[in-house]
């Protein structure tokens, strides 16, 4: 098991390479408040979540720590939500979506890649009679929003959550459709992938607001 350690956390985080300009007292209370936040959500820092708290902590405490240092809340979460999508590659997801097998590999890869990226605090529904040509799954429970709405910061889920529209909200010959999600109040984070033999589409509108 991975040691839960503030450095190495956000050195695999999506804030690595911009982490490297801030001044360093700005670095150090970051990894200050990594070590508070860690302690706070100790029921979470097992195996299968340490990516994700590596992803969630660091956000909240640049969030936290660059107001402390001058900048506005505006300025921050711009920073926080540009910075961590700036980071994103889409490009392999929608490579794989023109394969003809991109639907059936999601139905195995998905749940084996969850059932073992997925620690304490997550619950998911899968359905095993979906049509071959879709994926549908919930997300019932998820850290992102239990550690998010302690501390009111739902939009930083929020950002989150968009990051699955940039992952998947334009992949060729494959409708990503999502109406709610957890962090946006939602009872749960629906998620559903149809398959076309074509890439018009349905037609469905492929973006969130955040």
């Amino acid at each position: 098991m991975k040691k839960y350690e503030p450095e190495k956390m956000v050195a695999i985080s999506r804030y690595r390479t911009c982490f490297r300009t801030l001044p360093d007292a700005v670095k150090q209370d970051v990894y200050a408040r990594m070590h508070e936040l860690l302690t706070e959500e100790k029921e979470f820092c097992d195996r299968g979540n340490y990516k994700h708290l590596s992803q969630i902590l660091t956000a909240i405490a640049l969030y936290e720590v660059l107001q402390k240092h001058g900048k506005s809340e505006e300025e921050t979460f711009r920073f926080v939500s540009e910075e961590m999508w700036k980071s994103l590659d889409p490009s392999g997801m929608q490579k794989l979506a023109k394969t003809s097998f991109f639907v059936p590999l999601m139905k195995k890869v998905v749940p084996f890649g969850f059932r073992h990226g997925s620690g304490a605090g997550w619950r998911y529904t899968w359905h095993r009679d979906d049509p071959k040509d879709e994926f549908n799954f919930e997300c019932n429970e998820c850290i992102y929003q239990k550690i998010f709405a302690k501390r009111d910061l739902m939009k930083l889920g929020a950002m989150f959550c968009h990051s699955d529209v940039i992952n998947y909200g334009n992949l060729p010959y494959t409708d990503f459709i999502r109406t709610k999600t957890l962090c946006r109040g939602g009872d749960c984070c629906d998620f559903r992938f149809v398959r076309y033999k074509t890439d018009a589409g349905d037609g469905w509108e492929r973006t969130e607001s955040v």
